[in-house]
């Protein structure tokens, strides 16, 4: 029989118009008096792949000493808080990508995760070559979960066809592929994503009013308060921590809503006068070039780790930007241009540095990501030990379009199955889908091969 204590791990808050999934709680389990198997439960683990459009500067990635005893890089910097949680991974190639009749972008995004040769075409006739990693992924674990997977990103997906290189702009927007012919949209605005996780939202139904005028929690919250009753001190402070994360996620959204509410306000007239006072006004309101898209970006990353501590989800892919992407980054001081055009720096010394600080700002918003999970304690562990977060490019110099040693990052324990705190150089060329074969293993799906993998990785499995 059912104790008290006992709760689902499918339990979760509900309200009219909201439902909350609940972290891990002590009270999902059985005490070990009554059942020492069930206390032996592991965590799930989580995967998430990040990518970031153009390459990286080739002078400031690769550490100098191979194995514990690395130094950060000046782009690798940013990650020093969490270090011994990393695997820093040289000479990957996802040799797909390089194929006759192919192009410097296209041909190696859409296939960054399904490690196969694309169909080069214009139309609609597309092919990834294969499944993705992740959905093969979200295949096996995410009947388990309220989403199979979840696909964020910043950039819009683009439609019609670069003349420049006969390829559709489709293949730069989608690095997750439910099968070789169809890709799965990703999210863009942090409103409709946390709308997704929290509420009952249908699209298309028309709202009677803005969701956000009245907080989910509130809606939650006489569910939340008969929860507590039936908890632990332990797990009363875990779910008040969690609720109040959530919270945090929800103010922030509202006032960037506020943020592009006043912009609108701003008349012909008024934006006149503005840009006699600052010059780069005009830009900013008209086109929205060079808007600051850091908040943006950490709000989607607090969003998917909501979504890997209450177990909405285990997968997850975001996009930094879609390939060619030209985000105007001169938010960033010293940068005064699009990443695109930046990236083709010709040896240009200042044009380099600008390239070296867009790409540290993305390793920031990783670093922040990283850190946010292993502030998140999951039992004795934290999440970021139950999680694979993996990062990478599909380039390694945007100048060159070179594939040959992709920057590769892996962060997280894996649930305990991954030897972090490693900068490891394998032989020139080795697949790509080695590592991804690599994790399949540490998730126990059992795979003879992904891609064109020819084994797993050395070194990396504990």
């Amino acid at each position: 029989m059912k104790k008290r204590w006992q709760i689902s791990r499918r339990r979760m808050l509900k309200g009219l118009g909201a439902a909350i999934s609940l972290p891990m709680l002590e009270g999902m389990q059985f005490p070990s008096a009554i059942s020492s198997v069930a206390n032996s439960q592991k965590s799930p683990v989580r995967s998430a792949f990040f990518f970031m459009p153009n390459g990286i500067h080739p002078n400031y990635w690769t550490p100098e000493k191979q194995g514990r005893d690395f130094e950060l890089t000046r782009l690798l910097e940013p990650l020093n808080g969490v270090k011994d949680d990393l695997l820093v991974l040289s000479d990957l190639m996802n040799q797909n990508s390089n194929f006759e009749g192919g192009d410097g972008h296209y041909a190696r995004t859409a296939n960054i995760l399904t490690c196969m040769q694309i169909k080069k075409t214009t139309g609609d006739n597309i092919s990834s070559g294969g499944i993705s990693l992740d959905q093969l992924i979200a295949q096996k674990v995410g009947q388990e979960t309220l989403f199979p997977s979840l696909e964020y990103g910043l950039d819009k997906i683009t439609t019609g066809v670069d003349i420049n290189v006969g390829f559709t702009r489709l293949y730069g927007s989608n690095i997750s592929w439910k099968s070789p012919t169809q890709p799965v949209s990703k999210e863009i605005d942090p409103r409709m994503a946390f709308d997704r996780l929290f509420r009952n939202y249908i699209p298309g139904k028309k709202q009677e009013e803005d969701p956000f005028k009245k907080s989910v929690l509130d809606m939650v919250m006489a569910d939340a308060r008969a929860l507590k009753k039936d908890l632990g001190r332990s797990d009363q402070d875990k779910v008040e921590e969690y609720l109040e994360s959530i919270r945090s996620v929800e103010k922030r959204i509202v006032n960037e809503g506020k943020r592009k509410d006043f912009e609108m306000n701003i008349t012909p007239d008024l934006k006149k006068d503005l840009i006699r006072v600052d010059q780069n006004i005009d830009e900013y309101v008209e086109m929205y070039a060079g808007v600051d898209v850091t908040e943006k970006t950490r709000l989607m990353m607090d969003i998917i780790a909501l979504a890997f501590w209450s177990d909405a989800t285990r997968v997850n892919t975001f996009m930094f930007g879609n390939s060619v992407s030209n985000r105007n980054f001169s938010f960033l001081e010293g940068v005064n241009g699009n990443h695109h055009s930046i990236s083709h720096h010709m040896n240009n010394q200042d044009k380099m540095e600008q390239y070296a600080k867009i790409n540290l700002w993305h390793m920031e918003q990783y670093a922040y990501f990283l850190n946010k999970l292993k502030s998140i304690k999951e039992g004795d562990k934290t999440l970021l030990d139950n999680s694979m977060v993996f990062l990478t490019s599909s380039l390694r110099d945007g100048n060159r379009h070179s594939p040959i040693d992709i920057p590769v990052v892996l962060a997280g324990k894996g649930g305990g199955k991954l030897k972090t705190g490693q900068f490891l150089k394998y032989e020139e060329r080795t697949p790509l889908a080695n590592l991804y074969l690599t994790m399949l293993n540490c998730l126990d799906i059992d795979r003879d091969n992904f891609g064109d993998s020819t084994g797993i990785l050395d070194g990396i499995l504990a």
